[in-house]
């Protein structure tokens, strides 16, 4: 019966089989049920439990704990035999677990549901969000509002049905339907006055239906409205929209427009098709240009991009010319800021063909652009494998750059030699200076993405060096110049450095979101649960065991799952076998969450009392003294590298009992 078990929480938390509702007995039990479905199939420890159900836990409160188990796991398996071990509210390590079904809790449906209508057509997506939107039955965990424990995933659940009803309207107004959007777009800006973007598409819904002074009407209300209660001004997005509607931007009138532009793209690739003979030269350099474009929208383009590549260098290579696949593969000049590939087998083909293209050309000056072009390649597509190939071919290209004084040039050297900046820990300040000239030369000559990107590398470079306000300032201006010239990718990143400078787990859960469809595995694999263990460490290196008890191996750790293993042995009580995988863990790859990972690995020695691994992570951190541990990937932040070297220097030093 356990597969039929259907969990609510989008209102009170009910459960429910194929018969009807189960009785879930008194509120002490519903809380134990709720408490464990926030945990999302984690473990809770039975002591964190005890204090999330009583303010000051009474002498027997684990005793009544295991009671209120008891009766619930009757309740959701009845038909389980007698001391037979539980299926589906588990006894695990020090503590209990829900390991319920993905789909089987309305607010994780309710997560994916909106997640994927990201990613489908407008038609389709709408049916999706309606449908989701139906499965409230009122606040989450209606009747904890008042429990700490369900405060923070209460309020992110709030906050993403909120952004569900948002992105409902956004899709009415894309398929035309304004006027049917006004109506709940009124009563959602009344309830919350705060939501700038509801505002927004208010405004816009009115001004599609021929509405243009109830529109600016809307637009000062919103401007009263956020100064009066909250005393801010209007943010960028509402202040241009007021500005537009003011000039009666054409560019307001977006689905009409996107249908002409959509017309002309046609009929352009139709021209392009009867012109330009299939297989020339031509048609390969120019899809080079197309692929990049894909890649720098993001998302699926980004994904597309990817896909195609490879296949438009084999056909290059085919052709016999190395001066044309010289510009085939040098052409795909995508900014990078992230240290791990996306897919390392296609960035093999592409170093392997960079190679084979460089040895092939003809030697002279001529071609010298070219052979700078294939060894910044070569170093973007050799990031974090920590082959000598790749910083020599980073130091060849910026050198050749630096010679033919090319700009476009140089940025891209640059961009290479910030790929190959992690060889160790501790280069925080190199690449912070790579990020300056980026940024310095991006805004001189006009190259938007690599000015982009260097405000990106500075934003991670100044959190790694613990200058808060300077990377907020980078972040700040990474979002300015995202939002002018349309890089979507630019949030992800600025939004995972807000949410590792607010340092608590619904931020970490928010900026996760940001990921979905984001066409980056490279950066997405595995981060969302390293990112909640390296919070739960954060300034406390010897913190190991409390955190393994939180620590779920049956979620996706992506390449992490090295680092993952010791903890959940840890955890399970495995002390022994959790030494040996501690023994086993690799080398961090050369990346920007290199010195995080190094502080994972320390934790556990700390608590396992290995000194072999303790010397080897303080030789690994040494370098990074006086930075953040991890800050500089912008993405965690696990405390002073100082403190780190601290406790591992005294454990060093203590007898061995």
């Amino acid at each position: 019966m356990t597969d039929g078990i259907r969990f609510g929480v989008l209102g009170p938390v009910t459960a429910e089989c194929e018969d009807g509702p189960l009785d879930l007995k008194g509120p002490r039990h519903r809380a134990v049920l709720a408490r464990l479905i926030v945990a999302r199939r984690r473990v809770v420890p039975v002591a964190r439990l005890v204090a999330d159900l009583w303010p000051q836990p009474p002498a027997g409160a684990v005793g009544a704990l295991q009671t209120f188990v008891a009766a619930l796991r009757r309740a959701l398996e009845p038909d389980r035999p007698p001391r037979a071990p539980a299926h589906l509210l588990v006894t695990e390590g020090p503590g209990y677990a829900l390991r319920a079904a993905p789909d089987a809790v309305d607010a994780w449906r309710f997560e994916k549901a909106v997640t994927e209508a990201v990613r489908l057509p407008p038609g389709q997506a709408l049916d999706r969000l309606e449908q989701a939107l139906t499965w409230w039955r009122g606040p989450a965990y209606a009747e904890f509002a008042h429990d700490d424990w369900a405060r923070a995933e209460r309020a992110r659940l709030a906050e993403l049905r909120l952004r569900a009803e948002e992105q409902r309207a956004a899709t009415r107004l894309a398929l035309g339907r304004s006027a049917e959007a006004v109506p709940d777009l009124e009563a959602h800006v009344t309830d919350h006055p705060w939501r700038e973007e509801a505002w927004r598409l208010l405004a816009l819904a009115l001004y599609r239906t021929g509405r243009q002074g109830d529109a600016l009407t809307v637009l000062r209300r919103a401007r009263t409205t956020l100064v009066d209660q909250l005393g801010v001004d209007p943010g960028p997005a509402l202040r241009r929209l007021e500005a537009d509607v003011l000039a009666q931007d054409p560019a307001l009138e977006a689905p009409e427009e996107a249908a002409g532009a959509a017309s002309l793209w046609h009929r352009a690739a139709q021209a392009y098709d009867r012109t330009v003979a299939a297989g020339s030269r031509a048609r390969l350099e120019s899809t080079v240009g197309l692929l990049r474009g894909l890649a720098l929208a993001g998302g699926g383009g980004l994904a597309a991009a990817r896909e195609q590549r490879t296949a438009v260098v084999d056909a290059a290579e085919e052709l016999g010319d190395p001066a044309l696949t010289a510009r085939v593969i040098g052409a795909y000049d995508v900014p990078a800021v992230w240290t791990r590939g996306d897919d390392p087998r296609a960035a093999l083909r592409i170093v392997a063909a960079a190679e084979r293209t460089l040895a092939a050309l003809p030697p002279g000056p001529a071609h010298d652009a070219d052979r700078c072009r294939l060894l910044a390649t070569v170093a973007l597509e050799s990031r974090g494998t920590r082959s000598p190939r790749g910083p020599a071919a980073a130091a060849e290209a910026e050198a050749l750059a630096r010679r033919l004084d090319d700009p476009a040039l140089l940025a891209f050297a640059l961009n290479g030699r910030f790929m190959q900046s992690c060889a160790r820990a501790g280069l925080a300040a190199r690449r912070d200076a790579i990020g300056e000239e980026l940024v310095t030369l991006s805004a001189r000559h006009g190259l938007a993405s690599y000015e982009v990107l260097g405000e990106l590398v500075r934003m991670q470079a100044r959190a790694g060096l613990g200058d808060r306000a300077g990377a907020r300032a980078h972040a700040a201006a990474a979002d300015r110049l995202g939002e002018r010239h349309e890089r979507p990718l630019v949030a992800v990143f600025t939004g995972w450095y807000r949410a590792m400078e607010a340092g608590d787990e619904r931020a970490v859960r928010s900026a996760a979101a940001l990921l979905d469809g984001a066409g980056m595995p490279g950066l997405a694999a595995g981060l969302l649960p390293l990112a909640l263990l390296c919070l739960r460490l954060a300034d406390r290196p010897r913190a190991a065991a409390e955190a393994a008890g939180a620590v779920d191996p049956g979620e996706d750790w992506g390449p992490y799952r090295p680092w993952m293993l010791p903890f959940a042995l840890l955890g399970a009580g495995r002390r022994d076998d959790a030494r040996t995988a501690l023994g086993a863990l690799p080398e961090p790859p050369a990346d920007l969450l290199q010195e995080a990972l190094c502080c994972l690995e320390a934790a556990l020695a700390l608590e396992l009392g290995d000194r072999t691994a303790l010397e080897r992570t303080r030789t690994r951190l040494l370098p990074a003294a006086g930075e953040v541990a991890g800050a500089g990937s912008g993405l965690v932040a696990l405390g002073p590298v100082d403190r780190w070297l601290a406790e591992i220097t005294a454990a060093s030093r203590t007898p061995v009992s």
